[in-house]
């Protein structure tokens, strides 16, 4: 039998548990600890609702409070103010108050709108993360990081909210399909190698039985990535340092998901392709060996997902980049790696970045 796993994680605004295993979704007795409320709003997606809403709605009736049910559209697409405003239509319809519970059930993009949801509706209420995908268990369900997208670029409105917990049910991966799988993989492989070379070699070494959905594999990377990522938000709760480390592969990875229209690529299958690109950087800037970079290629390959980028123009890819919100002073900030498991920040302008996209051959030389 797979143990359950807690941890605990740390910020200056809020310690939290994150909770791994199992059939967490009857657990009556985690409710009635974390599920206090004057009542409590369920945010879910139109893919996620018919598998675990009604199981959950069973569980919570034991806590006798009003529940709300607010149904989303599902994917990236509907990261929106429009979707946002629908939570808040439902909370405002039923008078929720500042006690009111938000739960976001669902992957990240429910996680991120929930959340963003409940930092701002009366100034902000609390809100638990029920990550139903193995992206949202390993990544974006811990730190408090809440967001909607705008034309302009991905997350560009959000907040930091802190959860009051974090229920990492693993029987829901058995429903997720194949390719949400391989892209939560994506967050996994970015965690091993920007933190961990040991996690790595783990990955390198049981990437087929992740991939069959074996528990005490699966159990075993969504608890290393969520002790990886408690250790930095704990240490840098609103990126102003360490925590950008957590951004490898990403700002390569943003600019695919938006120059090809949000929810084309998974975020996960955008990620990995960005940290493919980003491990050349590094060797371009003559930070990594070119061995390692054909070991992160490698197990991006064996994850199934992509490593050849879209066919954009420099400048594009100057566009792109240059409106990440990682960008400082028209210099573009990118997470490199010194080697498996080491990583820290650049910055390249505007010359230099056409000068590596040349010599990755996504640019024709100056």
């Amino acid at each position: 039998m797979i143990r359950e796993r807690i941890i605990e994680v740390a910020t200056p605004s809020r310690t939290y548990p994150v909770v791994i295993g199992p059939g967490l979704l009857e657990r009556r007795e985690l409710w009635r600890r974390y599920g206090k409320a004057s009542s409590i709003a369920i945010v879910t997606n139109k893919t996620v609702a018919p598998l675990y809403l009604d199981r959950l709605c069973t569980t919570l009736a034991a806590l006798d409070v009003p529940l709300i049910k607010v149904l989303l559209d599902d994917g990236e697409p509907y990261k929106t103010w429009a979707s946002a405003n629908r939570i808040f239509d439902a909370l405002l319809a039923k008078r929720a108050d500042r006690d009111t519970l938000i739960v976001a059930l669902g992957g990240g993009v429910v996680g991120d709108l929930a959340g963003f949801a409940a930092a701002t509706y009366q100034r902000g209420v609390d809100f638990m993360q029920i990550p139903t995908t193995l992206l949202a268990q390993v990544d974006s369900s811990v730190g408090g990081k809440t967001a909607i997208n705008h034309p302009a670029g991905k997350n560009m409105i959000g907040a930091f909210h802190q959860p009051r917990a974090v229920f990492a049910d693993t029987s829901t991966l058995l429903t997720l399909p194949l390719r949400e799988l391989r892209a939560g993989l994506a967050e996994v492989i970015k965690h091993g190698a920007m933190a961990s070379a040991a996690l790595f070699a783990f990955l390198e070494s049981d990437m087929q039985g992740l991939l069959a959905r074996d528990a005490d594999a699966l159990t075993k990377v969504i608890e290393d990535s969520v002790l990886i990522k408690s250790d930095i938000v704990g240490a840098d709760e609103r990126e102003s340092g360490e925590r950008a480390l957590l951004n490898f592969g990403h700002t390569f990875g943003h600019a695919i998901e938006k120059g090809l229209g949000f929810g084309t690529w998974l975020h996960g299958e955008a990620v990995a392709c960005g940290m493919v690109l980003a491990a050349k950087l590094s060797l371009h800037l003559g930070l990594l060996h070119a061995l390692e970079v054909e070991r992160i290629e490698a197990l991006v390959v064996r994850a199934g997902l992509p490593t050849v980028p879209p066919d954009f123009t420099p400048a594009t890819w100057i566009d792109l980049m240059s409106s990440d919100k990682k960008s400082r002073a028209g210099e573009m900030r990118f997470v490199v790696l010194e080697g498996i498991g080491r990583a820290r920040m650049t910055t390249l302008d505007q010359a230099q970045l056409l000068g590596f996209l040349a010599a990755a051959g996504l640019a024709e030389p100056a």
